[in-house]
């Protein structure tokens, strides 16, 4: 008997009937229909797929949150002190010591450096204190069967989850995770926990819930299979020179500019020749056809102009967002400028 099947069977036994527990879903058509799809998959048996997809309950805060993501209002000013207070680097720190060698083998397997993997793993989830509490089988239930502007998207990652029950050992009647489905340390959904996820400490199981180990080593496999240039620079403040600079700010996430026709309307990278730029770890010297994108972000005193590059590109993969990219690279700023002081002997 599969995994999957001995599971969901050890849970019908304890529990009477998953079904019981809620039922929603039972002779929801759609849930029908993908319970048809992965008996046709062989991924399990009619009944245990059908307990399971009743077993999900239908979760309204879950809806009410993806209709007004409190995120999307906030200002650059506003967004960046959540994930740049001096606690969440401390705890950084911390992480980054304690798995320190971790760190220095995804860097040289993948080409990532430590700051950065470091710092998806502290937006995601503070270095693993805030995985997420939602139950992930009901909230990815609710959002393919109840969320009709995605539900094609969220369909196929409650798939993708249901297999991970296989190939992931995770339990999931009992997996936790955020409201959209996103679980463990890096917060991967389904989808990308199948693609990128690795063993990375070869215990044989790939364990992103609990091992921070394979989280490593997975977000750093995340990004090198999306693109992720060693050594490159990620963004720069940008000066305004010009008065055309409208027409390349705020143009969408793809790197659709070169770094001369962003200087042409208007906006000059800070050089990190020039010592009047503070904090220097802001700046940069591309060459003139490489591949950017500006933003005009409201900072706490005024406009602030950006240039992200191709690895800034490669961050909004993660997360389609600019101010989620911009929150990664300063915390990954942060927490390799406080790494170099510690090393030094200096206590923040």
């Amino acid at each position: 008997m599969p995994l999957l099947s001995r599971l969901l069977a050890l849970a019908l036994l304890v529990n009477g009937s998953v079904a019981v527990a809620a039922g929603e879903y039972r002779d929801n058509p759609a849930a029908q229909q993908l319970v048809d799809e992965l008996v046709a998959e062989n991924v399990g048996s009619r009944e245990t797929l059908t307990a399971l997809i009743a077993g999900a309950e239908r979760k309204p805060r879950i809806l009410e949150a993806m209709a007004k993501p409190a995120e999307k209002k906030l200002t650059w000013a506003e967004y960046r002190p959540r994930f740049l207070d001096q606690k969440r680097i401390d705890a950084g720190l911390a992480f980054w010591e304690q798995h320190e060698a971790a760190l220095r083998r995804a860097e040289s397997s993948y080409g990532v450096p430590p700051e950065i993997i470091l710092a998806i793993i502290g937006v995601e989830t503070w270095y693993g204190r805030n995985k997420g509490s939602w139950r992930i089988l009901d909230a990815l239930a609710t959002l393919a069967f109840d969320y009709p502007r995605r539900a094609e998207f969220f369909r196929s990652e409650l798939k993708h989850f249901i297999r991970l029950g296989e190939h992931a050992h995770i339990r999931i009647e009992e997996a936790t995770g955020s409201y959209a489905g996103a679980m463990g340390y890096p917060q991967f959904m389904p989808s990308s926990y199948r693609h990128y996820a690795i063993d990375f400490d070869g215990d044989g199981v790939t364990d992103l819930l609990n091992n921070p180990v394979d989280a490593i080593g997975s977000v750093a496999n995340y990004f090198r299979v999306h693109g992720w240039r060693s050594g490159a620079p990620v963004a720069a403040r940008a000066r305004v020179t010009g008065d055309a600079y409208d027409g390349v700010t705020n143009q969408g996430l793809d790197a659709k500019f070169t770094v001369a026709q962003i200087r042409d309307a208007g906006l000059t990278v800070m050089s990190c020749i020039d010592e009047r730029v503070i904090p220097i770890d802001y700046c940069a010297d591309p060459q003139d056809r490489e591949a950017a994108t500006a933003w005009r972000q409201e900072g706490p005193r005024g406009a602030e102009f950006w240039v992200g590059f191709r690895n800034f590109y490669v961050i909004t993969r993660y997360n389609r967002s600019d101010k989620y990219a911009l929150a990664v690279f300063h915390l990954s700023r942060e927490l390799r400028r406080a790494r170099q002081l510690a090393s030094r002997g200096y206590v923040q």
